[in-house]
């Protein structure tokens, strides 16, 4: 039966396992990929064109922002991040899911663009005190930078009412079966298996 994909958008503050969760989820379901953003900054070595990121120019990027070509973009540490409108249009043509890893800036203008077919999953952690625990387990951070992090989670946390749905990460494994849970249901809902009125009167007709 036809289905017309959705755009499955995680969010969280750092530590909450939400990098995690997207890696599983890509590795166990085929139906479902990774948006690809297009970027101004240089690629890193090991990075592919097309794969990691579309490597453009600041000036290209500028046309396609005015030109309204990105489902969202925004601008980080002086590089500029965006989604190519039509990349993903046509993985959910194809009846395919959009995995999208951003923030609740982010996933507003996704709203604004396409709100049928954006589900929204907000992953928090279990604890504050687990939360900074997570972060300093990394032991690839400075303490200035643990802080910075936990001061900035506060924030991304307080957007968690804009979210379809919450994943309280206490256990990975807990929290990736609630994830394929939700991808699920959302797959099911009627107004996105767009062949189900032909399959339903091919089922009531009479031979």
């Amino acid at each position: 039966m036809k289905r017309r994909g959705l755009m499955l958008v995680l969010s969280s503050p750092s530590g909450a396992g939400k990098t995690t969760l997207s890696r599983l989820l890509l590795d166990s379901d085929p139906s479902i990929q990774m948006s690809v953003s297009a970027t101004t900054r240089k690629a890193r070595a090991g990075e592919i064109e097309g794969r990691d990121y579309f490597f453009i120019d600041a000036a290209e990027f500028a046309r396609r922002a005015k030109a309204r070509e990105f489902l969202e973009y925004a601008t980080v540490f002086e590089n500029s991040y965006g989604t190519p409108k039509k990349a993903v249009e046509d993985i959910l043509s194809s009846g395919k899911d959009v995995l999208f890893d951003i923030d609740w800036q982010g996933t507003q203008q996704l709203k604004q663009q396409a709100r049928d077919d954006v589900v929204s999953v907000f992953v928090l952690p279990p604890s504050h005190d687990e939360l900074e625990r997570r972060l300093r387990a990394r032991a690839q951070d400075e303490e200035a930078v643990v802080q910075s992090r936990m001061a900035k989670a506060a924030d991304e946390i307080s957007h968690w009412a804009e979210y379809d749905y919450i994943i309280v990460n206490d256990s990975i494994e807990a929290a990736q079966m609630q994830l394929e849970t939700i991808l699920a249901a959302e797959r099911l809902k009627r107004a996105r298996q767009i062949g189900l009125s032909e399959f339903a009167r091919a089922l009531t007709a009479r031979g």
